[in-house]
């Protein structure tokens, strides 16, 4: 006799599909807004975290040929942070920004940082895929490369076109909410200056 009210039914529901409900939420002017804001109060602790991340443990391709997963970026790097005095004062900055905490923080990052790659390649996709292709073939036909070095070389190939996909997948109710905003993001992340 251990049956579940009617009543509890709709709410059992509601809490079992909230968390796809909230992967599919789109991103508002406020919450892009609140990301590029913590960005610029954590370019103020940007030394603190050079000298931190000396710390951490790389992430699988940083130290090798293959790049980092690039629709993962913010997350992978609030995972390695965790236990750190470091995750403490990120939370501190991502609370007083409105977010429920570093997690939420990373994934709102990895959305818009998917948006503005997909944005930033739009029309350019087509000649990077045909230099890419290029560059690709040159590699396999370099007859002054060994074959470990040439699987090196096509190993980094991948994880830049991989890139490039993933950006490709971006939805577009975030490429046009994150469109308003590509200067105010290019301004928190120094992206405009050359060194």
């Amino acid at each position: 006799m251990n049956r579940f009210s009617p009543a509890l039914v709709p709410l059992l529901l509601l809490l079992l599909l909230a968390p796809f409900a909230a992967q599919a939420e789109t991103l508002t002017d406020q919450t892009i807004r609140s990301f590029i804001s913590s960005l610029e109060t954590l370019q103020g602790m940007e030394s603190e975290f050079d000298e931190m991340t000396e710390d951490f443990p790389a992430e699988k391709g940083e130290r090798g040929g293959e790049m980092p997963d690039m629709s993962r970026i913010f997350s992978s790097s609030i995972e390695r942070m965790k236990g750190h005095d470091l995750y403490n004062r990120l939370e501190d900055v991502v609370e007083q920004h409105g977010f429920a905490n570093p997690e939420s923080w990373a994934k709102t990052g990895d959305r818009i940082f998917q948006a503005w790659s997909a944005l930033e390649m739009g029309e350019q996709s087509n000649t990077m895929n045909q230099e890419m292709a290029k560059a690709m073939e040159e590699i396999n036909n370099n007859p002054h490369m060994s074959e470990a070095q040439k699987q090196q070389m096509r190993d980094m190939m991948g994880g830049a076109m991989s890139a490039m996909e993933t950006a490709s997948n971006a939805p577009e109710a975030d490429k046009r909410a994150l469109r308003p905003h590509l200067d105010a993001l290019r301004s928190a992340t120094n992206a405009n200056t050359t060194d």
